[in-house]
């Protein structure tokens, strides 16, 4: 066998070992995320039969989000059958699991801008087929939120605007874009939906019951004069006024 074919041999034995490899690599991920999906949906079922019980009194110095990794909720969207686990943080390790709320934007409720990020070759591969009108189910252990999509943009990284807080309930999407883009990709892909009208309205908070009007007294009675007995005579006055 001569040198040239050896070498071609040799080159083609680590092609196939390479491809090999990243045919592994590809699997274990999608094995991966499959079993950290499936604990995670598990998690999540126990926490809506369980929801934690809040103190009464919040504790001094408390986080006001989650701790980082902590299941905020699961997001669905029907039309894509679509489902997914948010868990709170952004970080590389979450990511390749979940979805990730993105800390320092509001949680699902009565108002703000919540955002949530997840990778356009995994999870938010779906979002390349989203449509106005869609909608976009959060749920959490305290209630489900519905978002119907208002538009759909492209941004790019630097244009953080998008995740700005807002004073009416709203969910950002975002993921990287082009989707089929090979390394890292230029843009940002942006889904923009609002809370439905009436949930909106049964979410925000109610204003306290106005304090009740205390009772009405009842006008003092009227003491009515004590009759003298008539005086028989004045015998009977001088008696009873005790001289």
């Amino acid at each position: 066998m001569s040198l040239a074919s050896r070498t071609r041999k040799r080159i083609s034995m680590i092609l196939l070992l390479a491809g090999l490899a990243g045919v592994g690599i590809w699997a274990w991920s999608i094995v991966r995320s499959a079993l950290f999906e499936r604990r995670a949906n598990q998690e999540f079922e126990e926490l809506t039969r369980h929801p934690p019980v809040l103190p009464a009194t919040p504790t001094p110095g408390a986080p006001p989000y989650p701790k980082p990794g902590a299941v905020i909720g699961r997001l669905l969207i029907p039309r894509l059958h679509f489902r997914a686990i948010v868990r709170e943080g952004t970080g590389a390790g979450i990511l390749a699991v979940a979805l990730g709320h993105v800390p320092g934007t509001a949680l699902p409720g009565p108002d703000g801008n919540v955002a949530v990020a997840g990778h356009r070759d995994t999870l938010f591969r779906c979002l390349r087929n989203i449509q106005k009108d869609d909608e976009i189910v959060f749920q959490t252990t305290h209630g489900d939120y519905t978002y119907h999509v208002d538009q759909t943009k492209i941004v790019k990284p630097r244009d953080v605007a998008v995740l700005a807080p807002a004073a009416q309930p709203e969910i950002t999407l975002v993921t990287c874009y082009p989707f089929y883009y090979v390394g890292a990709a230029p843009d940002r892909f942006i889904v923009h939906a609002s809370l439905l009208g009436s949930e909106a309205a049964a979410a925000a908070p109610k204003p306290p019951p106005e304090p009740a009007a205390p009772p009405r007294k009842a006008p003092p009675r009227k003491l009515l004069a004590r009759r003298k007995p008539p005086a028989r005579n004045w015998i009977y006055t001088y008696r009873r006024s005790g001289f």
